[in-house]
């Protein structure tokens, strides 16, 4: 999955008991057209678990991390529809975290996205940086029906930034440090890849902390600029 800009945005959550139609309504009629409208947006995707939680992932990519606290965005985050108002409320178990692209290898995109949250241990940082983007990445883009791999890294200032709209989600968002991105043909392919190459295991032998989060997604729904 060659990401098409140099940053992303990636957006874990549930949503409350009896909202979820609300909730794919508003995100395929309104908010990712607005979201993809916005300028240095480039591709906007909306996907539902198959293995693991939250419920739902979206991700955006985007030129550069520093759009995701550009001004134009920041105006539309600041100036929430009421469809909005309403659907962000139903938010739960949300995680928002904007991230610098350090690495990514594939082509084109597949009906499936593995998510793993993780993060370095302290001095760990160059090491496992170094593994995933020259070791796990391209071996994972190497296996039969994946078709890319991609490493983010938290940028705490864009992620961090004030809004209106922050202020609608019930509870505080959580923010992941380092996210893998693997996307493949279908949800058993991502999870049999990433379960040969990203075990914990081997994550820790290369300096990653040992919490880490893993989830496979179906996606349901992806608008290009």
């Amino acid at each position: 999955m060659s990401l098409l800009g140099k940053g992303f945005l990636a957006i874990w959550n549930d949503i409350r008991s009896g909202g979820d139609d609300d909730f794919h309504h508003w995100h395929t009629k309104e908010h990712v057209p607005e979201r993809v409208g916005v300028p240095g947006f480039l591709r906007g995707r909306r996907y539902q678990v198959a293995t693991g939680r939250p419920a739902y992932f979206t991700l955006y990519e985007t030129e550069t991390v520093d759009v995701l606290a550009s001004a134009p965005y920041v105006e539309r985050l600041n100036n929430p529809s009421p469809w909005t108002r309403r659907a962000v409320a139903l938010f739960t178990n949300a995680n928002r975290t904007a991230c610098r692209v350090t690495a990514t290898q594939g082509q084109g995109v597949g009906g499936a996205l593995a998510t793993l949250q993780l993060g370095p241990r302290p001095g760990g940082e160059a090491g496992l940086r170094e593994w995933l983007a020259g070791g796990a990445l391209p071996a994972l883009v190497g296996r039969p029906g994946v078709v890319g791999a991609a490493l983010g890294e938290a940028d705490l200032a864009a992620t961090l930034v004030p809004t209106e709209e922050r202020k609608l989600r019930p509870e505080a968002d959580k923010v992941a440090a380092w996210v893998v991105l693997v996307d493949a043909l279908d949800a058993d392919e991502a999870a049999a890849a990433c379960g040969e190459i990203l075990l914990p295991e081997a994550l820790a032998r290369h300096g990653a902390a040992l919490e880490t989060d893993l989830a496979v997604y179906r996606l349901l729904f992806s608008l290009s600029r």
